[in-house]
């Protein structure tokens, strides 16, 4: 029997939300467990429960998904963030997708449609309008983080996977056998490949990178 999926929804309109849960509970395979009015309702739900799915508002009175995006894909990677726009916003696939995005769709589209995007990320595979591939749009990595990761060393590349997982300098140290001082090295080398200035932009753009090879080579 398929797992039934928990879904948040995020949006300015609470009957537009529940005209939403009603159409993705109806086949018995997902059940909306939150309704968020806010940015920072919905994180607090994601954080504490994980979702499988999150279908979000483009933009909310507080600012537009970009902002919030990246942060709640990293306290829940394993959650598809889909973002909803008021049009055929084809252009903003690529950037969204970036962050954490997994789909793009315009809230004119049919419940059909919406059920299918969602069916597609329960198979594993990314769902788009065919309009979209005849105007020429073809989802590509980002250079702008290929181009700094790949300059790293097998050793820097190891140091900035664990740093992602978690792991403290000093640990670090005592697995490749270095000094603590030589990781503070290697972090000041890394941060200049990376083009950045701090632990957390370090970590954002390794672990963008990361998730891009996966979603390529899975």
């Amino acid at each position: 029997m398929m797992k039934v999926w928990q879904v948040v929804l995020v949006g300015c309109h609470p009957t537009s939300m529940l005209g939403t849960k009603l159409i993705l509970e109806e086949g018995g395979e997902l059940s909306v467990t939150g309704m968020c009015a806010s940015w920072k309702e919905c994180a607090d739900i994601v954080r504490e429960m994980h979702p499988e799915l999150v279908l979000m508002d483009y933009r909310m009175p507080e600012s537009e998904v970009e902002s919030v995006l990246v942060d709640m894909k990293k306290s829940s990677p394993s959650t598809h963030f889909v973002v909803m726009t008021d049009d055929d916003a084809m252009e903003l696939l690529q950037p969204l997708m970036e962050l954490g995005a997994s789909g793009l769709l315009s809230k004119g589209a049919s419940p059909r449609q919406l059920l299918q995007l969602i069916g597609g990320l329960r198979e594993g595979f990314l769902s788009m309008p065919l309009e979209w591939m005849y105007k020429g749009f073809l989802p590509t990595a980002s250079t702008q983080v290929y181009d700094g990761v790949l300059q790293l060393t097998g050793t820097e590349t190891f140091i900035m996977e664990r740093i992602v997982q978690g792991i403290t300098y000093d640990k670090i140290a005592l697995e490749i056998e270095v000094s603590r001082r030589s990781i503070d090295n290697y972090l000041r080398k890394i941060y200049v490949k990376l083009n950045v200035s701090t632990r957390a932009q370090a970590i954002e753009k390794f672990a963008l990178f990361s998730r891009q090879n996966k979603q390529m080579y899975a």
